[in-house]
Parts: structure tokens; sequence; C-alpha cells
């Protein structure tokens, strides 16, 4: 699986960071940056849909 993100539908929420910590940080503005390039491994995959799921602006994508 690959993660996806668009900086420009961010809106700096951070249900990304707070639900899946160990894929995405955040910038001192607030907003969102991916922690993984590319392929995500097995086991945060998980909470990589969960972060894609729960994102109100769509800005998180998973693609298989």
């Amino acid at each position: 699986m690959k993660i996806t993100y668009d900086r420009e539908a961010c809106q700096g929420h951070n249900r990304c960071y707070m639900l899946a910590s160990e894929l995405f940080d955040t910038d001192d503005e607030g907003y969102a940056i991916p922690l993984i390039e590319g392929k995500v491994p097995a086991e945060p995959g998980e909470k990589a849909r969960l972060a894609a799921d729960n994102c109100s602006e769509f800005a998180i994508a998973i693609a298989e």
C-alpha cells in the first residue's frame, strides 16, 4: 500500500497524527507531514487506512 497526501487539501486538523503518529508528523503550522515515502510496511497499514478514513478534507488517500 502507498500513502498519497495532498498538502493543498490539508486543513491542519491533525487527525492523521493523532491516529497514526508513526506515519505522520506535523509542521510548525500544524499541517501533516508524511513520515513514510513510498510503500507502507504491513504493520502500520491499518493505521494508514484509519488516518485516511478520518481525514475530513480527503487529503490522505491509500493506493493498494
